[in-house]
């Protein structure tokens, strides 16, 4: 923050010219968009579910909450960015259902009401002749008994301003519960009543205040100071004596000319300043970081209550990419739920009894500059570090120790504030138990990981029968829902001692960092990381892909290694080939063999139609790659996560797999697969396969192979197990050696036939 010279005009200059700009708005408003005039009403499944700025760049309607379109939140967004960005919202403690309706009716308010009919939400006014969404995102009611707005959105702010836009005093931001929970969160920014602004966190659900975490400073400066966002993109703490305080400085590197901007109080607590490219090629067309406040999350919260930026029995770790944090377990211990990580984590063994003598069954894990500053109860001087970890272990009560020059402090749970930072210097060890005792698992959450990837292999087949945008859509949308599985039964890998007959290399931080020449190209990102790509200076120069595991794998070195021994014991030809890997303390990276043909996915949605011949060798590889990692490959390895943009094709198209060793835990869900074949079954039934290729003329010139793809993808998604052909059996009918029988109706679930 920095003081700048006096304002040109007073505020309460300034707040009339807003009321005059405002006022010339309407009549603008009436002339250049569809106002929502009394009796239209808007529905979540209608004809009319959203309704644009004059300009396109923003809309108003319904926002799905999940991808099956069952609950939904009213809502402002902008409508041109990629993906849309919600800036305001009405009902998101309480989202609606479909059967719900919008409406400005004959009376004037504007009123949304659930499926039965009661009333979720309305502004508190009457008498407007119409609603209008405006250019700057601001949603407004007009009166034609009154000359100004008698509400507008930008007066009652959710969790994001706007250019334009001010948050006067009295009035506050609330970061939502998540990025897709639009609950009340846990954060708070205040512009208070004393000149102060200042951003809390909250206790949750009842939504007091704790101690602030950030704050102006400037008690005492009136109660006509406001945080302002103006049209230029400058967001400034305007102060009653026309002296303003900085906030986001953009200067000419984020001018509203160039990029869509909007200021946002995120899950987390950051308040953020995200910008979007309004020219950008496609490929740098992004929502990216501009400034952030404060610019350490995890080292600016310190409360006596409350777990922190992060949940409790986790840690706060700043990412030096987009300068945003993220929260992680200390090894062996797990999210209690992994969509709304500010829980916290939970061990994932049972703790030390204190009516027995276990000392001997626990160990400790190490976790280096990590602290939960305010968990101590006991601190001994003068010790070493074998003394320290001896100290907790004969403590039945003690979770943590931290070890730091002599200094040893016993913590129990729940730990709070947890953060990992450079500046630290000690040692955080964590108590586990040996061999990681975990706590059983309930029977709902064991998942038959033979049946996923089956269904998932024929997936991705059934993706290569189509060439249009709109069914590679569909399928693609389908295959990264359901390539995903559980590992309640997974095999344990077991230790292998040394790298002996793996070519595998040991990177250092620093070489890779050199490789990737500072991590500056990213090729892609996901669930486990970022991947970047590097070279190695070799006879002749090495692409690599380097991928930085700075999200799930953060469990043990020891649980690494085992996964980094049994990729590297895999050597087929539609694998993608691990190189190396680095280890070096928070740093676990992995090096694989660049692809220059990129995803499948990309390779799918080019603008030239992919010859149905590629299509057909691409499945194959795909095919014949799991069967290796299933039946042939000295450990048996499960994918879980077979998607188009985890299939690879390198210099002549040939399909390798990869990410097909992290661990990964999600639910998954069948509706969308069955609608879809029970779509596809019925056209083939009917002896319309030309419908499924969309009319492609390649295949619908060899119509007995896509009609033998298309009968083994019946086969394989049969709900009965025992009906659905080994892998062995899928890869002898794609390739034409084994006849298929005409499929059963996969809606039948009673079917028996094999």
């Amino acid at each position: 923050m920095a003081m700048a010279s006096a304002l040109p005009l007073s505020h309460h200059l300034e707040k009339l010219a807003s009321l005059l700009a405002l006022t010339q708005a309407f009549s603008a408003t009436a002339k250049t968009s569809t106002n929502l005039t009394q009796g239209t009403t808007l529905t979540p499944l209608g004809p009319t579910t959203s309704w644009p700025s004059p300009s396109g760049d923003f809309a108003f309607g319904f926002r799905p909450l999940d991808s099956n379109a069952s609950l939904f939140v009213l809502a402002i967004w902008f409508n041109i960015t990629s993906p849309q960005a919600v800036v305001w919202f009405a009902n998101g403690d309480n989202p609606v259902q479909a059967g719900s309706k919008l409406e400005l009716t004959s009376a004037g308010q504007l009123s949304l009401t659930d499926q039965s009919g009661n009333e979720v939400w309305n502004p508190g006014v009457s008498n407007a002749t119409y609603a209008a969404l405006l250019d700057s995102g601001n949603l407004i009611l007009v009166s034609s008994s009154s000359s100004s707005s008698p509400w507008q959105s930008f007066a009652s702010p959710k969790d994001t301003l706007l250019p334009g836009q001010a948050l006067w005093a009295g009035s506050s931001l609330r970061s939502r519960l998540t990025d897709l929970d639009y609950s009340e969160g846990r954060f708070s920014l205040v512009a208070q009543n004393n000149g102060n602004l200042v951003l809390y966190p909250l206790a949750l659900p009842a939504g007091n205040l704790y101690q602030s975490y950030w704050a102006t400073n400037t008690v005492g400066s009136g109660s006509g100071s406001r945080l302002v966002f103006n049209e230029s993109g400058s967001l400034y703490y305007a102060l009653t004596n026309d002296t303003q305080i900085n906030i986001f400085s953009t200067g000419s590197s984020y001018s509203t000319k160039n990029f869509y901007q909007r200021a946002t109080l995120d899950p987390d607590g950051v308040f953020t300043l995200d910008v979007y490219p309004k020219n950008a090629s496609n490929g740098q067309q992004k929502w990216q970081v501009g400034r952030i406040v404060p610019p350490d999350i995890c080292t600016s919260i310190r409360n006596d209550y409350g777990s922190g930026s992060c949940g409790y029995n986790s840690y706060c770790v700043s990412n030096g990419d987009d300068q945003k944090p993220y929260c992680l377990c200390p090894p062996n211990y797990s999210f209690i739920d992994s969509t709304r990580e500010y829980l916290g984590c939970m061990p994932n063994f049972a703790p030390q009894s204190c009516e027995h003598d276990e000392t001997d069954l626990f160990n400790f894990e190490m976790l280096s500059e990590t602290d939960w500053p305010l968990s101590d109860y006991e601190h001994y001087t003068n010790v070493s570090e074998d003394q320290c970890r001896e100290y907790c272990r004969s403590d039945c009560m003690c979770a943590v120790t931290i070890f730091n020059g002599g200094q040893c402090y016993k913590k129990k749970l729940p730990l709070s504030n947890g953060r990992q930072t450079g500046s630290f210097g000690g040692t955080a060890l964590i108590k586990v138990a040996i061999g990681n005792a975990s706590l059983p698992q309930s029977p709902s959450s064991t998942v038959t990981v033979e049946k996923k990837n089956q269904r998932t292999l024929i997936l991705v087949v059934s993706l290569l029968l189509g060439s249009s945008g709109f069914l590679n859509m569909v399928l693609l949308g389908v295959i990264s829902v359901n390539g995903l599985c559980r590992y309640a039964n997974r095999r344990p890998i077991k230790p292998v001692s040394g790298m002996s007959g793996m070519n595998i290399r040991v990177f250092t931080y620093r070489e890779l960092e050199r490789a990737t020449n500072g991590f500056s190209e990213e090729l892609g990102g996901g669930s486990f990381g970022r991947v970047y790509k590097g070279s190695l200076a070799l006879e002749s120069r090495t692409w690599i892909a380097v991928k930085k595991l700075d999200r799930l794998l953060h469990d043990s070195d020891k649980e690494f290694m085992n996964e980094v021994r049994s990729i590297g014991q895999t050597h087929h030809k539609n694998l993608v080939r691990l190189l190396g890997f680095c280890d070096e303390g928070v740093h676990r990276l992995l090096v694989y063999e660049y692809m220059s043909n990129g995803s499948l996915n990309s390779f799918l949605f080019r603008s030239e139609r992919p010859q149905w011949s590629q299509r057909t060798k691409i499945a194959l590889g795909i095919a014949r790659g799991l069967l290796y990692l299933h039946e042939e490959c000295s450990a048996p390895i499960i994918h879980c996560d077979i998607k188009p943009e985890n299939i690879l094709l390198d210099d002549n198209f040939v399909a390798r797999i990869s990410d097909f060793g992290k661990s990964l835990e999600r639910g998954v869900g069948n509706e969308v697969v069955m609608v879809l074949a029970y779509w596809a079954y019925d056209y083939y039934r009917e002896g319309r396969l030309d419908v499924l290729v969309e009319n492609d003329e390649e295949a619908m010139a060899d119509i007995s192979v896509v009609e033998r793809f298309v009968m083994v993808a019946m086969w394989c998604i049969q709900e009965e197990p025992s009906l659905r052909p080994s892998m062995q059996k899928v890869i002898q009918v794609l390739e034409g050696a084994v006849a298929v029988p005409a499929p059963p109706d996969p809606s039948s679930y009673s079917s028996s036939i094999r």
